[in-house]
């Protein structure tokens, strides 16, 4: 039986304490022999044997490519939700170089007390088992709840789950007995016995039992490697090639891991014996057309979404399904949850062509583009659609130092920016959270620490490059399809998903990174303080103001933090003492720091985002009275338990207000409120819309229709739904602030 596994070739090298570093060496050798895998048994009760976990992790600090496995690990002796740990463990500090060996092997007294007496060979699986499950639910993190299992040999109540491993480590069972061969065929991702401990027909036999009992569970047999330990079969090499190439054609042989510890065998396995056999099992599976493609497991084949075409996916493009391992870190977004049917990921323009091209044959299913996902109002996942996600597009260049012209990526994120941009003591502003992906922020305007004196992140672009809902890819300009051009700042998701933005950064040292918090008895009062004195101010002060709803017992407190473009003290304590005479300062933090450090705030990693947050926005001239005792109504109600105003005007007025798609640039201030109860916050709005004009699409997650005209004046609106109708007129773009087509257009 051959089961068409990619061939694998490993080494089984002794942990002996004698010599501690020469099993260190040896895997040094293995690697450089270009051998796949290194493992090493585990006897943690043997005194001339090194300890197998502390060995396995000095071996990964000490290699950059060759996998690590126990083989295999002695279940009885170690606890499996500690084994768990430690696997994540040396799996993330490894770089995803880990496999787990699981083996009954002996001891079993260790945990005799639990099922009362000494255990059965059938209990002994049933103790495996118990612990394989132990593991991987603790190494399942996209589950939120604890791990409770109740089991006779192992119980778990309550652990917390984690850490994620860096990849899917697979469980290799050590077995020879028939129930615990079909314990592999349950549960296992590979079988790993020694040939030396076996007898002829033994791994026909193995291989006959583990395929039975994974069809009994729905399995697909070729889920599960065959891997094998052995020893130099032959002294004659061609005669060796030829043992490993029938063990794989007929007995399905997938991994041979040697036994020896002499570096020169080593070396021949990896750089003749390997290459040798990979070529001739290749040549007979062409002649005998064996199928070889990767197999998907059965349990990610029963998560797969209906309506979605996944043999159809584009050539090249990284797809992640419901049942991979990594769903779980790209399923939802920074404040939303979601279960996407499929997530796909382009590393070029070219690619993200194919991906739109794939939406287009799923016309019926939601569409999310995502850059960073962060985005409050942001469509970029959802449930049992398509998402496109842009993260790996995440180059950042300098295109010309003169002209402090940069590319940067769709899918980079602004911390990333900051940082790179900082090298050169240039900025782009860019938000207040430095994990905001470029393409979601670049698109609909970019509200940033440094606003009111460098405008918007919009008004520092210079061109893009856009995949066009019919799969062109154009570059766009203030000369190139400058309608084009004029639609992306301010309504890009309507109009295609811009891969790359090229833009004009700011020069900017060190600023002031300022942090003040305030006890506010009058949040009226303050609030139109706020806006008086942040009107009042030059354009280097950007201060932005958060508070929440009231607390029974405690005093109200208002944070105001942003910056003051100066490296000047003095200048910037002048410029903040206007806002500490706003209220009784509770807490204060101001720092002398460059933008990057101002935008290193974020934890780049996946995110687990939960429910549907529920917020508004709003643009608005001045804080004022009215204003101010409307938004203070709202937060004494406890309608939004988050209320920012951000600080605009400056710099952004002096773009005219048809120069972009984002309009209303005459607003001093963007409002935003989320809640709880999304009625409760409508009506509490209401009062707070009657003082607005316009929104900004970040901050508004409603689907309410009327927010398109609320969003765009009219003419910003008639001429978008023009230009719609030009580059999208079937509406690929349409789960985010989704513009109609002007039919008359298009049909002219």
């Amino acid at each position: 039986m051959d089961y068409g596994h990619s061939l694998e070739f490993g080494a089984f090298i002794t942990p002996a304490a004698a010599n501690p570093q020469n099993p260190v060496l040896l895997s040094q050798a293995a690697e450089a022999s270009g051998l796949d895998l290194v493992t090493f048994q585990d006897h943690p009760y043997q005194p001339s044997f090194l300890d197998t976990w502390t060995l396995m992790s000095y071996v990964a600090a000490r290699t950059d490519r060759i996998r690590i496995a126990p083989n295999v690990l002695n279940v009885p002796l170690r606890p499996p939700a500690v084994v768990a740990r430690a696997a994540a463990s040396l799996d993330l500090l490894s770089g995803g170089r880990f496999d787990l060996g699981l083996g009954a092997g002996g001891f079993w007294d260790a945990i005799e007390a639990m099922g009362g007496g000494r255990l059965t060979a059938g209990q002994s699986v049933t103790a495996l088992e118990e612990a394989i499950d132990v593991i991987r639910e603790l190494w399942d993190t996209d589950e939120r709840r604890g791990v409770f299992t109740d089991g006779t040999y192992h119980r778990v109540h309550g652990a917390k789950r984690g850490p994620r491993p860096a990849h899917g480590i697979p469980i290799h069972i050590g077995a020879y007995k028939p129930r615990m061969l079909a314990l592999t065929g349950r549960k296992g991702d590979g079988w790993l016995p020694s040939l030396g401990y076996m007898q002829p027909g033994d791994l026909g036999r193995g291989n006959t039992t583990i395929d039975e009992a994974a069809a009994s569970v729905g399995r697909d047999p070729r889920e599960i490697r065959r891997l094998l330990n052995i020893g130099v079969l032959s002294s004659d090499p061609a005669e060796f090639v030829e043992h490993l190439v029938r063990l794989a054609l007929d007995d399905g042989i997938g991994t041979f891991i040697l036994a020896g510890d002499d570096p020169g065998l080593l070396q021949t396995f990896g750089e003749d014996i390997a290459p040798a056999v990979r070529e001739v099992v290749a040549r007979e599976r062409g002649e005998r057309g064996t199928d070889a493609s990767p197999v998907r497991a059965a349990t990610s084949l029963a998560a797969r979404r209906e309506g979605i075409a996944y043999d159809d996916v584009p050539v090249g493009v990284a797809a992640i399904e419901p049942g991979d391992f990594g769903y779980g870190d790209v399923r939802a977004t920074y404040m939303r949850g979601g279960r996407p049917g499929i997530v796909l990921q382009p590393d070029s323009a070219e690619q993200v062509a194919d991906a739109i091209a794939y939406a287009r044959r799923h016309p019926a299913l939601p569409l999310a583009i995502r850059s960073g996902g962060h985005g409050i109002s942001g469509r970029s996942t959802n449930d049992g659609g398509i998402v496109i996600d842009l993260r790996r597009l995440d180059g950042i260049e300098v295109l010309d130092e003169g002209a402090r012209l940069v590319r940067i990526g769709a899918g980079a994120r602004w911390m990333q920016v900051a940082a790179a941009l900082g090298e050169h003591g240039w900025a782009i502003s860019s938000g207040d959270y430095g994990g905001v992906g470029v393409g979601g922020l670049a698109t609909a305007g970019g509200i940033g620490f440094l606003a009111r004196e460098h405008g918007l992140t919009i008004d520092r672009l210079r061109a893009a490059e856009v995949v066009l809902a019919d799969g062109s890819i154009v570059r766009t300009d203030a000369s190139t399809r400058p309608e084009l051009f004029w639609a992306i700042r301010g309504a890009g998701a309507n109009i295609g998903v811009v891969t790359s933005f090229e833009f004009e950064a700011s020069p900017v040292g060190e600023v002031g990174w300022v942090q003040l918090a305030f006890q506010v008895d009058d949040v009226a009062e303050f609030l139109e303080g706020y806006g008086r004195v942040l009107e009042a101010s030059p354009r280097d002060v950007t201060l932005f103001l958060l508070m929440g709803g009231r607390r029974p017992g405690q005093p109200q407190v208002a944070q105001l933090y942003g910056v003051v473009d100066s490296p000047d003290p003095d200048t910037i304590i002048a410029r903040l003492q206007p806002f500490a005479e706003l209220g009784p300062l509770v807490q204060q933090s101001v720092q002398l720091a460059t933008y990057a450090q101002v935008m290193a705030n974020a934890d780049l990693g996946a995110q687990h985002g939960s429910g549907e947050p529920y917020s508004r926005s709003g643009l608005v001239e001045h804080v004022t009275p009215e204003f101010a005792q409307t938004a203070a109504r709202m937060l004494d109600d406890g309608a939004a338990y988050f209320f920012q105003l951000r600080a605009v005007g400056g710099a952004v007025a002096d773009v005219a207000e048809d120069a972009t798609a984002y309009a209303n640039r005459s607003a001093n201030f963007s409002v935003a409120a989320l809640g709880a109860d999304p009625a409760r916050l409508d009506r509490a709005w209401a009062s707070i819309a009657e003082h607005s004009r316009g929104m900004y699409l970040s901050f508004d997650s409603t689907l309410r229709p009327e927010r398109i005209a609320e969003a765009f004046p009219p003419a910003t609106l008639a001429r978008l739904r023009a230009i719609k109708a030009e580059v999208d007129p079937a509406g690929v773009f349409r789960d985010n602030f989704a513009i109609e087509p002007d039919r008359a257009a298009d049909a002219a």
